[in-house]
């Protein structure tokens, strides 16, 4: 599992970005898939997600994710849920110890925050859609409202597609562009002409500081690229491939 010193910097919390490695799934789910949306065994995807979160010294149980559909909605969790009852959100908030906020991603880039001042954390899935569409903003704003300060919050971007795997067709910078031409600074030409590669991380970087984050960490891992550590949606669809896991992002409070 990955760490940051960003996050590990304020005490009193707990956070891995996982890589596929030491879990139970085998073929193209092999290993540590932690998605029940793929098409794994549950069984396997149970056990999974129980190894990844006792990495953190917590119960299975005490995990949460949400129904993630690439949108800006973010909840507060004040207590863990059964996963039937996930709300469809791609962010969680929380000032609960004891309690795992997780994002799964395969190439959207999970982003972890804490602000060690309030114990406040939070945890948000962004592609590009999401990043774009203001989840950021809208995690940093809702842990605000529960007692964090933009400016203490610590911020971790965890591995995501990198800018050398992530070509995009000729009209996708533009409503990224539209919205503030500096984001032009994210776009590199692709070697297919009218095409770009797009940095994905220095983009939702960018958000975070928009939205008054001052301390941000990369964690400098292409998934599409690296195959033995991470899943990547962008990967499998090259080879059309339909299946594929997704890799979980987890941070919780001490107790």
């Amino acid at each position: 599992m990955i760490t940051l010193d960003a996050l590990t910097a304020g005490r009193g919390v707990r956070h891995a970005f996982f890589t596929r490695r030491g879990g139970v799934s085998k073929g193209p789910f092999e290993s540590l898939n932690c998605g029940f949306g793929s098409a794994d065994l549950a069984e396997n995807v149970t056990r999974n997600r129980a190894i990844a979160v006792s990495r953190l010294g917590l119960a299975a149980d005490r995990l949460v994710t949400s129904r993630q559909i690439h949108s800006a909605v973010v909840v507060i969790v004040e207590q863990p849920w059964h996963r039937e009852d996930a709300p469809s959100a791609d962010a969680m908030v929380a000032r609960v110890p004891g309690v795992a906020l997780g994002v799964l991603a395969a190439d959207c880039a999970p982003v972890l925050l804490h602000d060690p001042l309030a114990r406040v954390i939070g945890a948000a899935h962004a592609g590009w859609r999401g990043a774009l569409g203001g989840v950021i903003e809208a995690t940093v704003a809702r842990m605000a409202a529960i007692g964090a300060e933009p400016c203490r919050i610590h911020a971790g971007i965890g591995p995501c597609i990198g800018a050398a795997s992530y070509e995009v067709g000729p009209e996708f910078p533009r409503p990224i562009m539209a919205e503030d031409a500096s984001t032009k600074a994210y776009f590199t030409p692709a070697p297919r002409g009218g095409h770009w590669m797009f940095d994905l991380a220095a983009y939702v970087e960018y958000r975070l500081g928009r939205a008054g984050v001052l301390t941000v960490q990369r964690a400098h891992h292409d998934t599409a690229a690296e195959e033995e550590g991470f899943f990547s949606y962008r990967r499998a669809c090259l080879r059309g491939e339909t299946a594929y896991g997704l890799g979980l992002s987890a941070i919780a409070l001490e107790e």
